[in-house]
C-alpha cells in the first residue's frame, strides 16, 4: 500500500482539480455544489488514503470518489424537492405533438461524429443545450448516457419507476437532439475549422 505526504495530496489538487470541477459542474449544474462535491472528494480521499491500493491512477480513484459524492448530492436534492414536478410540460410542447412525435422533423446530418467530438466548441454547445433542459431531466440524461449508471441505480436515486425513467430519457434525447440541430449541426451555416 503506497504512502503519501501532504505534498503529494497538494499535487492531486494541481493535477486533477480542474477536471474534477468540470466533471462535477456538468452533472450538478451549480458552481457551489460542484465545488462542494470536489472538496468532499478530497476530504474523503485524505481520510481513505489507506484504502488506496495503487492499482489505478490517483485520478481514476479520485473520479470514482467524486462520482459517489455527486450521486449523494443528487439524492439529497431529490429528497428536498419531494413531489415537485421534474419538468414543465410547456418546456417541450413546442417540439412534440400529443403522441410525442416531432412536429417538425430535425434536418438530416451527415457529419463525422468523431471529428465533432474532438472539437471543444461542440462540448460548449452540448453543455449549453443541457443547461436549457429542466435540471432533473438533464441529470437523469447525464447519469445514464455519460456516466453509464444503470436503470436500477438511477431509479433508486430519483425514486422513479423504470417506465418514468425511459420517458424522461426519451424526452431528454429529443430535446438535446433538437437543441444541437439548431445550435450546432447547422450544416452550411457554420464555418468548418
Amino acid at each position: 500500500m503506497p504512502e503519501f505526504s501532504s505534498q503529494d495530496v497538494e499535487g492531486w489538487v494541481d493535477e486533477c482539480g480542474d477536471a474534477l470541477f468540470q466533471y462535477a459542474l456538468t452533472r450538478l449544474r451549480n458552481r457551489a455544489a460542484a465545488e462542494d462535491a470536489v472538496q468532499e472528494t478530497y476530504l474523503a480521499a485524505m481520510r481513505g488514503i489507506g484504502q488506496f491500493s495503487g492499482r489505478s491512477a490517483i485520478s481514476t480513484w479520485l473520479f470514482g470518489i467524486l462520482k459517489h459524492k455527486i450521486v449523494d448530492q443528487i439524492r439529497r436534492e431529490a429528497r428536498e424537492e419531494g413531489a415537485n414536478p421534474w419538468w414543465s410540460e410547456s418546456d417541450l410542447d413546442d417540439l412534440f405533438d400529443k403522441k410525442d412525435h416531432y412536429k417538425v422533423l430535425p434536418r438530416e446530418w451527415s457529419g463525422d461524429p468523431r471529428a465533432e467530438y474532438q472539437r471543444g466548441e461542440f462540448w460548449d454547445c452540448f453543455q449549453a443545450c443541457l443547461g436549457k433542459m429542466p435540471k432533473r431531466l438533464a441529470r437523469v440524461f447525464v447519469l445514464r448516457h455519460i456516466d453509464g449508471l444503470n436503470t436500477d441505480e438511477i431509479c433508486k436515486v430519483f425514486k422513479i419507476t423504470s417506465t418514468n425513467l425511459w420517458v424522461m430519457l426519451h424526452r431528454g434525447r429529443l430535446a438535446l437532439r433538437e437543441c444541437l440541430a439548431v445550435n450546432w449541426f447547422k450544416g452550411d451555416d457554420r464555418e468548418d475549422s
